[in-house]
C-alpha cells in the first residue's frame, strides 16, 4: 500500500506540516459542527444503506429469491462500494475534489429510485451498484473532512463520524419495518427526502471544505509521528487487514441474516425479528461512538486488542442460546466488536501519514468488500447446511483478535 519513503517521510528542517498531518490539525481548532454534519450525512447515508438487506425477507417472498441471489444483491452493493473507495481516497488525496460528496448522494437518490419501482432480480442488482457507487465516494471524503475538523482529537472525530453510520443503519431496519414491510416496495420512494436533505449538507459541508484548502494551501508534506520501519508498518496494515476480514464477515451474519436465523429457529415474525435487528445495531452505534475518544486516552492498540478478541466468548455462546440470551448476547457482541472500527481507521492513518483519503478508503472499502463477500458466502452456505448451521461456524471469527499481539506501539517521537 505503500513504499518505505512514504511510511517514513520526514519533512526538511524549516518545513510546514500539512493540513493532515497530527501537528498541523492539532495546531487548529475542532470545528465540531463540520464533524457533525459529517456524522449526520453518514446517518442517511447508512440508514439508505441499511434498508436493503431490511427489505429482503419481503423481497425474498415476493419475487421468488434464492438465499444466493439474496447474497449477491449485497455483494453488488458492497463490492461497487469497496473496489472504488481506495481509488477515490488515493486520487483526492493529491486533487481534492469538494464536489465528489454531494455528487455521490445524487448517485445514492436515483438508486433509491429504481429500487422502489424494481421488479425483477436484475433491477435490484443496479439499484445495489448505484446506492454502493453512493457510497464509494461518500466514505473516503467525509472521513477525511471530520479529521480535518478534529484539531488532533482523531479517535473522536473518527468516531462521531462513524457513529452516524452505525445510528442510520440501526433506524434503517426499523424504518423499513414501519414504512416499507407493512405497506409494500413502493413505499422505499420516501427514502428520497433523506437522499434530497443529505445532497444539501454535503453541499454545505463541501463550502467548508473548500475554504479549508484555500485557507492551508502551500503548507508541506506531513511526517510520520512514529520511527517504524516500512517493512513493520506493510506488516502492521497487513494485520489490520485481517482483523477487518474477521470483523466483517462476522458482522455480515447479523446485518443480512440476523433476521432470517430468528425467524426459522425462534419462529418470530419478520416485524419482530426488524427489532431484534435494531437493538443489535444500536448496541453498534453505541460500541463506535464509546471506541474512538477511549482509544484516544488509552490507545488505539488496546482498543482493537478487547473489541475483537473480547467479543469471542459471546460469539461462541451465542448459537445456543435461547430467544432471551439471544437478544442479550447480540447486544453485548454488538458493543464490543464495533469499538474497533474507529481505533483501525486511525492507527492505519497514523502508521501512513499524507495518505489520509486512501487508507479511509481502503478500510471502508475492505469492510464493505468482507462484508459483500461474506454475504454471499455464508447465503451460499445457508442454503446448503441451514442458517443454525451459518451462526456455529461464524462463532469462531472473532477468535482471530489474537492478531492484535503482532501491532507494533504507535507513539509520537
Amino acid at each position: 500500500m505503500t513504499s518505505a519513503t512514504d511510511s517514513n517521510a520526514a519533512v526538511p528542517s524549516g518545513a510546514t506540516a500539512s493540513t493532515d498531518s497530527p501537528a498541523a490539525i492539532a495546531a487548529q481548532p475542532l470545528v465540531m459542527s463540520i464533524i457533525l454534519a459529517c456524522g449526520g450525512a453518514h446517518l442517511i447515508n447508512d440508514m439508505i444503506q441499511a434498508l436493503l438487506p431490511s427489505i429482503y425477507p419481503m423481497l425474498k417472498t415476493g419475487y421468488g429469491l434464492t438465499f444466493t441471489q439474496v447474497g449477491l444483491i449485497t455483494l453488488t452493493f458492497q463490492v461497487t462500494a469497496s473496489l472504488l473507495q481506495p481509488w477515490i481516497g488515493m486520487y483526492t488525496d493529491r486533487h481534492p475534489q469538494p464536489w465528489l460528496l454531494p455528487t455521490g448522494a445524487v448517485a445514492t437518490l436515483v438508486g433509491i429510485v429504481l429500487l422502489a419501482l424494481a421488479g425483477s432480480f436484475h433491477a435490484f442488482l443496479l439499484a445495489a451498484a448505484l446506492i454502493g457507487i453512493g457510497s464509494s465516494t461518500f466514505h473516503p471524503e467525509a472521513s477525511r473532512i471530520a479529521r480535518m475538523a478534529s484539531g488532533g482529537r482523531f479517535g473522536l472525530a473518527q468516531s462521531t463520524f462513524q457513529v452516524g453510520g452505525n445510528a442510520g443503519s440501526a433506524f434503517g431496519p426499523l424504518l423499513a419495518a414501519a414504512i416499507v414491510v407493512p405497506y409494500g416496495q413502493g413505499n422505499v420512494a420516501w427514502f428520497v427526502l433523506l437522499s434530497v436533505l443529505a445532497i444539501v449538507v454535503l453541499s454545505r459541508v463541501s463550502a467548508w471544505y473548500r475554504g479549508h484548502l484555500a485557507a492551508n494551501k502551500g503548507k508541506g508534506k506531513p511526517r510520520a509521528a512514529h520511527a517504524l520501519p516500512a517493512a513493520t508498518v506493510r506488516r502492521a496494515l497487513v494485520v489490520l487487514a485481517l482483523l477487518v476480514f474477521s470483523k466483517y464477515f462476522y458482522m455480515a451474519s447479523f446485518t443480512s441474516y440476523f433476521t432470517f436465523y430468528l425467524i426459522e429457529r425462534f419462529q418470530m415474525s419478520v416485524a419482530s425479528s426488524q427489532l431484534y435487528l435494531f437493538l443489535f445495531l444500536g448496541a453498534v452505534a453505541v460500541g463506535t461512538f464509546v471506541g474512538g475518544p477511549i482509544g484516544d486516552r488509552i490507545g488505539r492498540k488496546l482498543v482493537i486488542w478487547i473489541s475483537i478478541l473480547g467479543a469471542a466468548p459471546f460469539a461462541l455462546m451465542l448459537p445456543h442460546a435461547n430467544l432471551f440470551w439471544t437478544a442479550v448476547l447480540s447486544v453485548v457482541i454488538g458493543l464490543v466488536i464495533s469499538s474497533a472500527f474507529a481505533a483501525i481507521v486511525v492507527y492505519a492513518q497514523e502508521l501512513v501519514p499524507g495518505k489520509v483519503g486512501m487508507i479511509a478508503g481502503v478500510f471502508f472499502g475492505l469492510m464493505f468488500g468482507f462484508g459483500g463477500i461474506g454475504a454471499a458466502l455464508l447465503g451460499h452456505l445457508a442454503d446448503l447446511y441451514g442458517i443454525a448451521w451459518v451462526y456455529s461456524l461464524c462463532a469462531f471469527l472473532p477468535l482471530a483478535g489474537v492478531l492484535t499481539v503482532l501491532l507494533p506501539d504507535v507513539r509520537e517521537r
